[in-house]
């Protein structure tokens, strides 16, 4: 069972999309573990983005992620983060899949409305970065088994 952070980011916070992201995951069927409206302070967005230090863009994405409220949440299942990835849309709007979030609700790759972990690895690192252990929920839901095969 894998684990990913999925944030919506400000932009998509400011639009009022963080219904249609939880929604499109749980009609995916990915199970939700841990949720939290939070205002990013600068440490956590440095610490977050902290793989992309010194590249020119850098300083604009602490910028834009401490701007406004995210919506920071952790989502599991079998192939979660292929399945979140492809459910969010390539990186740049432009290319994402017809149907994906960011082909349906965005334009430009600064305003991509969500992060997704793109390894299991960097999934366990970021949720536990987002979230304490405690704040993880492990439950099962009655259509699991309709779900997940084993």
């Amino acid at each position: 069972m894998e684990r990913s952070l999925v944030l919506v980011k400000p932009d998509g916070v400011q639009r009022g999309l963080i219904g249609e992201v939880i929604s499109r995951l749980e009609r995916r069927g990915l199970r939700l573990v841990a949720a939290r409206f939070v205002q990013v302070s600068q440490e956590l967005a440095e610490t977050h983005y902290a793989i992309h230090k010194g590249k020119p863009f850098y300083d604009g994405l602490i910028k834009y992620i401490t701007s406004a409220p995210v919506m920071a949440m952790a989502w599991e299942g079998p192939n979660a983060i292929a399945a979140i990835r492809q459910t969010m849309g390539a990186t740049r709007p432009t290319e994402a899949a017809p149907g994906s979030i960011r082909h349906d609700y965005a334009l430009e790759v600064g305003r991509n409305l969500t992060h997704a972990s793109d390894s299991g690895e960097n999934g366990a690192k970021e949720v536990a970065l987002w979230f304490k252990a405690e704040e993880l929920v492990n439950w099962g839901r009655d259509v699991d088994r309709w779900i997940f095969e084993g």
